[in-house]
């Protein structure tokens, strides 16, 4: 099976390709073949605007020459060196550099390779930390329902999202529950920013722990902010009731920031921005622009002392990969950083969220749009499913979309939208303009 019959001859038959309709893309597939700032190029050279900076990941912008240069370096130095029992300087310089971003006391650093791994690794520290103190019985794991958490057997337990747990449902982990979804669409359609109601929905925790006994929850695991369930925003005041009521049972609270962190709402991670400090955060992607892959999990200090001081001697932390703290991701972090740091890139998002407010709610009146939401440079722009064909409708307009010259995401009937950080207001007219007219044309 061939790309094209007049274009390249790339054999498409091999790659099983992830969370894909594959017999319906490699019918028409879409190819891009290079980037560069705020746009991909596609193999029929069209330049395409990238509305989701990659997979919410390319903060800084495509093929930044500084990352560029980096792992160039890195690659031609050293391509690989073992983390266990072994260090390379690049590790430290990058969790050091990573640290100096993360919020409190949330300074040791624990790499992996993508959020899955992150999310795997922070429910095991939360797992091994209650052992290390003495309560080993803390075995249960609190997720949220439509919450995603990634792709490893943690991550889709903990997670909420039913057609990534329908094919593992018995085999999922045991001992875990969910809070209840915080989005209402009579009480919050069309908020900006965070709606006003919802914040006693983090009391569901208390009917957990009356259900489980607090002395059995490890951890309560949530997205500050849901972007892989369709941009579902925090009501306010729900993220620091559920941190008072982890307080109060001492339960562990695990913010997944794979989506949020880097700059994303305006702040390093949303837990500053929202003022609420976990006890640890996931995190990926943007960590370093996603240029290699590498993932990470913060952890507070106290965290960290309480498995490492407190264990025997020998390995404290039974967990890691072979590519944990890898010589090109850490290169790539490092000078990710440089790069976030030199542009002000989080306090340019912030500038910038305000007229992406104002121009995706300028939407609300098209053809079947039944809910927009939006926080920093993240939006979302909810469709009404055809009758028998949920989906259909959000996917018609992305491919629209593309045809066009610009890239977004659709899950459901939801149209996401997380540019780079460096976009401008001329790039959001164009992002948003595009999909109106993509909007009343599948109409």
């Amino acid at each position: 099976m061939n790309m094209r019959e007049a274009g390249s001859t790339v054999d498409l038959s091999a790659f099983w390709m992830p969370f894909t309709n594959n017999r319906q893309f490699k019918e028409t597939p879409r190819m891009l073949v290079s980037a560069k700032g705020m746009y991909y190029r596609s193999d029929d050279d069209r330049e395409i605007l990238d509305g989701t900076a990659g997979l919410w990941c390319v903060n800084a912008g495509h093929c930044r020459q500084e990352i560029v240069d980096a792992v160039k370096a890195q690659v031609e130095q050293m391509e690989f060196a073992p983390t266990f029992q072994m260090g390379h300087p690049k590790a430290f310089e990058a969790a050091t550099r990573i640290a100096a971003h993360t919020p409190g006391d949330l300074k040791k650093i624990f790499f992996a390779n993508s959020g899955s791994e992150a999310v795997d690794s922070a429910l095991k520290i939360a797992l091994a930390y209650h052992r290390a103190r003495g309560e080993g019985q803390r075995t249960r794991l609190i997720g949220r329902e439509r919450g995603y958490h990634g792709v490893g057997f943690g991550g889709i337990s903990v997670g909420g999202l039913g057609p990534n747990r329908k094919a593992y449902s018995g085999q999922l982990l045991p001992s875990v529950d969910h809070l209840p979804q915080t989005y209402n669409f009579k009480e919050q359609a069309f908020s900006k920013g965070q709606p006003a109601w919802g914040a006693h929905l983090a009391d569901e925790l208390e009917r957990l722990v009356t259900l489980h006994d607090p002395s059995t929850i490890a951890a309560v695991i949530v997205e500050p902010l849901a972007g892989s369930a369709g941009v579902l925003v925090p009501p306010q005041g729900y993220l620091q009731r559920l941190r008072e009521l982890c307080d109060k049972y001492g339960i562990l609270l695990i913010f997944d920031e794979v989506i949020t962190g880097w700059g994303r709402l305006g702040a390093p991670f949303a837990a500053q921005f929202f003022g609420v400090t976990p006890d640890l955060i996931t995190m990926a992607k943007g960590t370093n622009n996603a240029t290699v892959p590498m993932g990470a999990v913060a952890v507070k200090n106290s965290v960290h002392d309480t498995i490492v001081e407190g264990a025997a001697a020998g390995i404290e932390f039974f967990h890691g990969y072979t590519y944990s703290g890898h010589p090109l991701a850490a290169a790539a972090a490092v000078a990710a950083m440089d790069v976030y740091e030199k542009d002000n890139l989080f306090d340019r998002a912030a500038k910038m969220a305000p007229y992406f407010e104002k121009v995706i709610h300028g939407l609300r009146d098209l053809p079947h749009v039944l809910d927009i939401r939006n926080l920093g440079l993240v939006g979302g722009i909810e469709l009404k499913s055809r009758d028998g064909k949920p989906g259909a409708r959000a996917y018609e307009v992305f491919v629209k979309c593309f045809q066009k010259g610009v890239l977004i995401r659709s899950t459901a009937d939801i149209l996401a939208f997380s540019p780079p950080l460096i976009v401008n207001e001329a790039q959001i007219d164009h992002l948003f303009g595009t999909v109106a007219e993509a909007i009343r044309e599948t109409a």
